[in-house]
C-alpha cells in the first residue's frame, strides 16, 4: 500500500491510500476475525464438498447390484439361492465372517467372480489381474483403512484365520467404515471357512423389473419390505445420513461469518467517531460529503477483497491438512482435494454484504454531518 502510494499521482488517491493504511491498526482485529472466517468456511467447505463428491462416486461403484436381499435363515437362503438364476442377471451373495490377522479384528467377505466388480468396484491400488488372482483363491484385497494400518501392504502375503496364506494384491476404498476388511475369492471363503452366514446376495438385474423381482419375493417367499431394499432406496438413505452427519457445519459456518461481521460493525462503528478530524481538512478542501461516503465505502470493499483473496489459499491450506493428515490419522482413509470456485464466490458475496452493512451505518452519519460541524472540528484542529 505504500508503494502504491508513491507510484500514484493523483492527490485524492494518494490520501486514499494514506488514510485506509492509517485505518488499519484499528480494524485489523475485526479483519483478521473475517480472514479465519472466510478461511474456516472454505477449508471446512472444501472438506465437506469434496467428501460428499467422491462418497456419492463411491456409493455409485460400491453398490452396483439393483437389489439387496437378505433371507431370514439357512434354509430360507439355500431355497433364494436356487431361484434366484431364474430371476437376475447376476447373483452376487455377500458373505462374510470375522477373524484377527495381524492382530486387528477384521471383517472378511468373499466375492463371486463376476464383472460387476471388475467393472465397478473402486480400488485404490491394483492390476488387471486383481481380480484373476482373487478369483483363484490366492489373492486377497483390504480396505484403506487395514492397509495404512501397517498390517497388510500389496504384495506381502497375510495369514489369515484357519493358518492358511493370501497374497495382498490390491487396496480398495472403504469410506465411512471404522474397521479393516479383506476380500478374497468366494470359493476360497466357502472352503476356508464352511460355516459363513450365506444369508444376504446382490442381484443384478434392469432397473426396470426391480419393482416386479420385489412383488415376487414378498409373494411367493413372504419376505417383509425391509429385507429388500433396492440400489435407489440405499443410495437415499446413504446420503441422508451423509447430509445429517455434517449439518452442523453450515451452522458453524453462518455463526463464524456473523461473529466476523459484528466485529466489524463495531470497529466502523467506533472509527467512525474518530475520523471526523481527518475527514474534516478534505471536506474543506472541496471534497463533498457524500464522496467522502462513497471514498469510506469504497475503502471497506477494497479490504473486503484483499481479505477474501487472502483466505483462498489460507483455506485450501487448512483443506488440505484435514484431509490429508486429520483425517488419515482420525479415520485411516484419505480423500482427494476438490476446488469449488463457486462455493467460494458465494462465499464472497455473503461475505460482501456483511462487509456493507458492518459500514452502512458509519456512512450514512458522514454523509448527514452538517457541515457547521464539519467547519468548527477542520477550525479547531488547525
Amino acid at each position: 500500500m505504500r508503494a502504491a502510494e508513491h507510484i500514484s499521482g493523483h492527490g485524492l488517491t494518494r490520501w486514499f491510500l494514506a488514510d485506509t493504511r492509517q485505518q488499519l491498526p484499528g480494524l485489523s482485529l475485526a479483519l483478521m476475525a473475517l480472514l479465519l472466517a472466510l478461511s474456516a468456511n472454505i477449508g471446512v467447505g472444501t472438506m465437506v464438498s469434496s467428501f460428499r463428491q467422491t462418497f456419492v462416486g463411491w456409493l455409485d461403484q460400491r453398490l452396483a447390484a439393483e437389489v439387496y436381499v437378505t433371507a431370514r435363515d439357512e434354509a430360507e437362503a439355500a431355497h433364494l439361492r436356487q431361484w434366484f438364476p431364474h430371476h437376475a442377471r447376476a447373483v452376487l451373495p455377500i458373505w462374510s465372517t470375522e477373524g484377527e490377522i495381524s492382530g486387528q479384528d477384521v471383517r472378511i467377505f468373499g466375492v463371486a467372480d463376476d464383472a460387476t466388480y471388475r467393472d465397478h468396484w473402486p480400488l485404490i491400488s491394483g492390476a488387471l489381474a486383481t481380480w484373476d488372482e482373487i478369483a483363484s483363491g490366492k489373492g486377497a484385497l483390504v480396505n484403506e483403512l487395514f492397509w495404512r494400518s501397517g498390517k497388510a501392504s500389496p504384495g506381502a502375503e497375510i495369514e489369515m484365520p484357519g493358518g492358511w496364506k493370501a497374497r495382498v494384491v490390491g487396496v480398495f476404498s472403504d469410506y465411512g467404515n471404522p474397521r479393516g476388511e479383506v476380500i478374497i475369492g468366494l470359493d476360497a471363503l466357502v472352503q476356508h471357512y464352511p460355516d459363513v452366514e450365506k444369508l444376504r446376495y446382490g442381484l443384478r438385474m434392469q432397473p426396470q423389473e426391480v419393482a416386479g423381482f420385489r412383488q415376487c419375493l414378498m409373494t411367493e417367499f413372504g419376505l417383509p419390505e425391509a429385507n429388500i431394499v433396492d440400489q435407489v432406496s440405499l443410495k437415499r438413505q446413504s446420503a441422508a445420513i451423509f447430509e445429517q452427519t455434517f449439518a452442523v457445519t453450515g451452522a458453524l459456518n453462518v455463526l463464524t461469518l456473523a461473529v466476523a461481521g459484528f466485529a466489524m460493525f463495531s470497529s466502523q462503528l467506533t472509527l467512525a467517531s474518530l475520523r471526523l478530524p481527518q475527514l474534516a481538512p478534505v471536506w474543506a478542501l472541496g471534497l463533498r460529503r457524500r464522496d467522502l461516503a462513497m471514498l469510506e465505502l469504497l475503502r471497506t470493499l477494497a479490504l473486503w477483497l484483499v481479505t477474501f483473496i487472502a483466505a483462498i489459499p489460507v483455506g485450501l491450506g487448512l483443506a488440505w491438512v484435514l484431509l490429508a493428515i486429520i483425517n488419515v490419522e482420525a479415520f485411516g482413509w484419505r480423500l482427494p482435494l476438490i476446488l469449488f470456485p463457486l462455493d467460494w464466490l458465494r462465499l464472497g458475496l455473503v461475505a460482501l454484504l456483511a462487509a456493507i452493512i458492518s459500514v452502512l451505518i458509519p456512512v450514512r452519519r458522514l454523509a448527514k454531518t452538517a457541515p457547521a460541524d464539519l467547519l468548527r472540528i477542520f477550525a479547531s484542529e488547525r
